[in-house]
């Protein structure tokens, strides 16, 4: 029998997605108040995010403050406080399996989510703001004036996009771009460098509808970090991951896409090629999450053991055969912070350990979620308490007095500097915008031009 706290590695069990049992509500029910209670005479994981103290007020402000005076129609708002980030589940929770009492609270969110996709109960504004793949080729024609309409500053537009789509109006967003990234590799393909260590590699280089659609500059600029280490490297964008789609509990459709994209990439991944994911959520998907919606299917199995995350993966090169030459020391400390889907991965704090590869490298981390969770923290009901959880992120990204302000992920790293505006006395003390590890890497190789101004800002 697993102690309470042990140190075994917890373990996941497939989700029985395709069973009804499933989504019988009563069902739901019973395990929710299971969970709900033990989660209540625990409590460790009452800092992490807003599900635990919304649960824990819900239960104390009862007649009898237990759960057994809670009426279950008042669990909605736990669960929607919850934004999958895993950390309970992967830093805090004493009883997730092999524990008896088998815990899985970002799951168990995950299910109830799932039973409200299936009785219909997502909002129309929400499924669309989660259609990665049709928003951006829409937006990619006219990606000026749809980043014009999305920007902080125009009030008139972000008026409207609140009351229509409920996106709070001061979220930042994500920018389009013209030309995809798959577009930009198709016109200009880096030479590989015959001379690095590592010449002989061979990867799929997957885009992530992030990358491809809303900065793509990063992710040439990966394309070109691998091509100067010996690695031939082919940009592959067959769909989104489905993420956005888990988050919002349609299960059958993100199983759909890992099939399809699973069995797309296998002659490849069969040919020895690795696949190298450029956001930490879509490597997240590939490797676990998928798995654990599709156990038995071989294809999903073989890509989820061929992936690897963009930092694991350039860690890995510099560990077995050593980086090319040419790394140069970046102007200016950097605060990275450690996403939580990069977390989750287990896989250590890669993206710290591949900026230590600079020479002279400064890093302040800070690994603590930022509180941004994907689509989840743009909306109008989620912003606020987005900033509050991601606020001791911000606040020491501030304190380190870094001109740099990056993270794994590319909405959280935008993220992290808006709360650092609303911490900072002055303007001087926010970097004028935020980078990934990529970018830095890539900035260090001199593939990028560093700031005209990278001094110290002043706190």
């Amino acid at each position: 029998m697993a102690q309470e706290g042990s140190l075994e590695a917890p373990t996941r069990h497939p989700i029985p997605w395709q069973d009804d049992g499933f989504y019988d509500p009563a069902a739901l029910d019973a395990e929710l108040r299971r969970v709900f209670d033990i989660c209540h005479g625990c409590r460790r994981c009452f800092n992490l995010c807003d599900s635990f103290p919304r649960l824990f007020d819900l239960i104390d402000e009862s007649k009898t403050g237990e759960l057994d005076a809670v009426d279950s129609a008042d669990f909605k708002p736990v669960v929607d406080a919850c934004t999958l980030c895993d950390m309970c589940f992967m830093t805090k929770c004493p009883y997730v399996p092999p524990h008896e009492f088998n815990l899985d609270f970002p799951h168990l969110m995950l299910r109830y989510r799932a039973v409200e996709a299936k009785a219909g109960a997502i909002p129309w504004t929400a499924r669309q703001l989660t259609e990665t793949d049709r928003n951006g080729k829409l937006a990619a024609p006219v990606a000026g004036l749809a980043n014009w309409a999305t920007g902080r500053g125009n009030r008139l537009t972000r008026a409207a996009l609140q009351r229509v789509a409920g996106v709070h109006h001061d979220a930042e967003l994500p920018k389009f771009h013209g030309k995809t990234m798959m577009a930009r590799s198709r016109a200009d393909t880096p030479a590989v460098d015959p001379s690095a260590p590592a010449f002989g590699r061979k990867a799929l280089l997957y885009a992530t509808c992030f990358m491809n659609y809303n900065n793509p500059e990063a992710g040439t600029l990966a394309h070109a970090i691998l091509a100067k280490n010996g690695v031939d490297a082919t940009v592959v964008y067959p769909a989104c991951c489905g993420m956005p789609q888990l988050e919002q509990g349609e299960l059958d459709r993100v199983a759909d896409k890992a099939r399809k994209i699973a069995a797309s990439l296998r002659p490849q991944v069969d040919a020895g090629r690795d696949v190298i994911a450029l956001v930490p959520s879509c490597a997240l998907m590939l490797k676990f999450e998928w798995p654990l919606l599709l156990p038995d299917d071989d294809n999903v199995r073989a890509l989820a053991a061929a992936t690897r995350d963009f930092s694991e993966y350039v860690v890995d090169i510099a560990k077995h055969e050593g980086l090319a030459p040419g790394l140069q020391p970046l102007p200016g400390r950097v605060a990275l912070h450690i996403a939580c889907h990069a977390r989750a991965q287990n896989m250590g704090q890669k993206g710290a350990d591949m900026l230590r590869l600079i020479p002279e490298a400064d890093l302040a981390v800070v690994e603590r979620c930022s509180g941004h969770g994907g689509s989840w923290g743009i909306m109008k009901e989620n912003f606020d308490v987005a900033m509050k959880v991601g606020r001791p992120v911000a606040r020491r990204a501030l304190e380190s007095d870094s001109p740099f302000i990056a993270s794994e992920c590319p909405l959280a790293a935008d993220h992290i500097r808006q709360g650092v505006e609303r911490l900072a006395e002055s303007e001087n003390a926010v970097p004028p915008r935020a980078y990934t590890p990529i970018e830095l890497l890539a900035m260090a190789y001199d593939l990028m031009p560093a700031p005209a101004v990278a001094a110290t800002p002043e706190a």
